[in-house]
């Protein structure tokens, strides 16, 4: 987000493309994870 509280049109779908990936880590492993960026260090 800017100062006046915008985004850039390029940042719009990575927020439910980063829930969509955070989900299926947790669907395939049993973790949730909730802390960006995922690494296999969070995951194991």
């Amino acid at each position: 987000l800017d100062p006046m509280g915008a985004k850039g049109i390029g940042e719009i779908p990575l927020v439910g493309f980063t829930a969509a990936v955070a989900n299926a880590v947790y669907h395939a492993t049993g973790k949730r994870i909730r802390e960006l960026p995922i690494t296999p260090d969070k995951v194991i």
